[in-house]
């Protein structure tokens, strides 16, 4: 703890006291929102663990089909079917609020069938492989977009946390004993004044006496 430099006066010790009062409930402000970014934390990780084992099965699934279809297919028939595709995709952004956070919201569209090559040459690994990536595309635009949503939680939990440790390890615990030294400092100078007083009373009445 250390001491904040401030005069010793009761105007002082008042300021210091509704400041301390103040550090207080934004502390517990502060720890309610970091309980609760935490709270959201977890479950968005939980979904999206189990939503990241779904891409990786379905990317597993497609890639064996595909390298099956590499494995059977010659090179120039595989290239030119790729060329062939006409499918188009985008990805459109928003924002949706979370806490006083703004988290992405990814939309994925497409156009076009992964089919646009003839069935002669081709293998229906390859059939099977595409349509596979396909129906795992719009996954991986989910779990990109969850797992911004987790980075961005986390960078806030952290954050948040600092500031709670700030006001709960140095500024509170500061004023307190800024608090504490004023207190005592002004019983010290009271009970000396109250000395003096009692001495001047006690000069005044000996010279009554005399």
């Amino acid at each position: 703890m250390a001491r904040l430099s401030v005069n010793a006066t009761r105007m002082e010790l008042l300021r210091l006291r509704k400041r301390v009062a103040l550090a207080r409930r934004g502390h517990k402000l502060l720890k309610d929102k970091q309980d609760e970014l935490m709270r959201r934390f977890l479950e968005l990780l939980a979904r999206t663990r189990e939503l990241r084992q779904e891409v990786e099965d379905g990317l597993a699934r497609a890639y064996w089909s595909f390298s099956y279809a590499s494995a059977t297919m010659a090179p120039e028939v595989m290239d030119v079917s790729f060329t062939l595709s006409p499918v188009t995709l985008a990805v459109g952004t928003t924002t949706v609020p979370v806490m006083n956070l703004r988290t992405p919201r990814f939309d994925l569209k497409t156009e076009g069938g992964v089919h646009a090559y003839g069935f002669a040459f081709t293998s229906g690994a390859l059939d099977i492989a595409l349509e596979e990536y396909q129906a795992i595309l719009p996954r991986m635009v989910e779990l990109a977009e969850r797992e911004k949503g987790l980075e961005m939680l986390s960078e806030e939990i952290e954050k948040t946390r600092r500031r709670v440790n700030a006001l709960e390890y140095v500024l509170i615990p500061n004023l307190v004993e800024t608090i504490r030294y004023i207190t005592l400092r002004l019983s010290e100078m009271e009970r000396s004044d109250l000395t003096r007083i009692m001495k001047v009373k006690a000069m005044l009445e000996a010279a009554r006496g005399a």
